[in-house]
């Protein structure tokens, strides 16, 4: 019974933490448009900026997807959250649960939560173009360009 309070306690504790972090409002900004190519096991590529600090910088972004059919041009925009250092946004974004998943058919807009192995977490809006069924989840590699 202890135990299970402190487990309640460390959740609300953390929850509250992470919602204060996300109400300061976003570290830095990342704009990326791209395509993406699937049968079964698809690809994405794209580039764009990431605003941070005043300052913006070029990225690139790669990925690769399991249980895709389509082909696909994308924009996103998203709001990056526990950005305290620029090389902490380097690395494999993980999708968040079923956000990705679908099926868009001309035009469409979609949203999810990604998070790297830093703790960098982007809340990203999507809009698509084509056609894409995705029926799993994915991730991306983001790069800062130098």
């Amino acid at each position: 019974m202890i135990n299970l309070k402190k487990i309640g306690i460390s959740i609300l504790v953390f929850a509250m933490v992470g919602g204060a972090a996300q109400a300061a409002g976003p570290d830095a900004i990342l704009r990326v448009s791209g395509g993406s190519f699937a049968l079964g096991i698809g690809w994405s590529w794209g580039s764009g900026t990431l605003t941070y600090k005043g300052k913006e910088y070029p990225v690139k972004t790669k990925g690769l997807s399991v249980g895709k059919v389509g082909a696909t041009g994308v924009s996103i925009r998203g709001e990056v959250f526990n950005l305290h250092h620029l090389q902490d946004f380097n690395g494999h974004y993980n999708f968040g649960g079923a956000g990705m998943r679908g099926v868009t058919v001309g035009g469409g807009t979609a949203g999810t939560v990604m998070t790297n192995q830093a703790g960098v977490m982007i809340r990203v809006s999507t809009t698509q173009r084509g056609l894409d069924v995705n029926a799993t989840g994915g991730g991306v590699d983001l790069q800062i360009k130098r």
